[in-house]
């Protein structure tokens, strides 16, 4: 339980928090915590303002279940702040907790674990882009959406952090795996050939940082409908169809739009240039996700040694 002191901050940003839901037109309140609480009480307190809470650790989650609410469990314990509330808006949209374009009052820690310290509005049209439940329903007729959600969440890191400083651009070719690899062709070596499915599955953790090393290479990768890394390097060699796509994106893009197109497979880029993940169905772009930050490149500083007087 939290101590006195911490109880009283929290019941404080919480009573603001749902004091403000009303003014800013929020569909629901949102507390991001770290420690077991009083849920019942919360839940007096909220009246009929909608509550979820969200959190990674088991006891939380159990707990707040047991008081009647509803609860996001999160999988990203080591993520940051950010990261952790993204999660938990994406699920409750898909959940159809909160509507796509609503506005949400969350309620969180930002510097000390054990306390609560931060409120924010968050507007889910800023933050969420284009995304929508039935886009995630429709995409999940062909591949089961924990899937998705795995090698979206994977791309979205690959966008937004790059590698080594150095931004990178790739391709995820997900679902219909036997169809794609007749649709491609190799480029390079294949980091995952010979190795156990069980050793390629994008639900190990150091699958996927493996993943992002690999990424910087070309080509593309080729996802079975369980997580399981099929293929790398692959360069798509599929049969052209009519496209139309945005004016001002490239050859990655057009690629993927066409296996897409050909195959039952959906197709996820990240670009090079902004790091925007784009996920792609029967040829069409039908789910754009912006970063929310890029990774802070270095630039070299040149300067002359000061010269001596004479």
């Amino acid at each position: 339980m939290v101590s006195a002191r911490d109880l009283k901050s929290l019941l404080l940003y919480f009573d603001a928090a749902v004091a403000m839901s009303g003014p800013v037109e929020a569909e629901a309140v949102m507390l991001l915590l770290e420690f077991d609480v009083d849920w019942a009480e919360l839940a007096a307190r909220a009246g009929k303002v909608p509550l979820f809470v969200a959190s990674h650790l088991q006891s939380v989650v159990g707990a707040a279940r047991g008081a009647g609410l509803r609860v996001i469990e999160l999988d990203i314990p080591e993520s940051t702040v950010a990261d952790r509330l993204t999660q938990a808006i994406l699920v409750a949209v898909v959940d159809e907790w909160i509507r796509p374009g609503a506005a949400v009052v969350a309620v969180y820690s930002s510097f000390d674990s054990e306390s609560v310290d931060t409120i924010s509005v968050i507007r889910l049209n800023e933050r969420l882009g284009k995304l929508t439940a039935r886009d995630l329903r429709k995409l999940e007729t062909k591949v089961p959406l924990d899937t998705l959600k795995l090698v979206v969440d994977l791309a979205v890191d690959i966008g937004r952090e790059g590698r080594e400083g150095k931004p990178v651009g790739t391709i995820f070719v997900v679902g219909d795996h036997r169809k794609v690899l007749e649709e491609s062709r190799a480029s390079v070596f294949d980091f995952v050939k010979g190795y156990p499915r069980r050793e390629r599955n994008l639900s190990d953790a150091r699958v996927r940082e493996s993943i992002k090393e690999i990424a910087q290479m070309d080509g593309m990768f080729v996802i079975a409908a369980d997580g399981t890394v099929e293929a790398t390097c692959r360069i798509i060699d599929t049969a052209p169809v009519e496209l139309t796509l945005t004016t001002g994106l490239g050859s990655r893009h057009f690629s993927a739009a066409a296996i897409s197109k050909n195959t039952s497979a959906v197709a996820i880029t990240v670009s090079e240039t902004s790091g925007t993940v784009r996920l792609f169905q029967n040829g069409e772009v039908i789910l754009r996700i912006e970063p929310f930050r890029r990774a802070m490149k270095w630039k070299s500083f040149q300067s002359e040694s000061p010269t001596q007087p004479e």
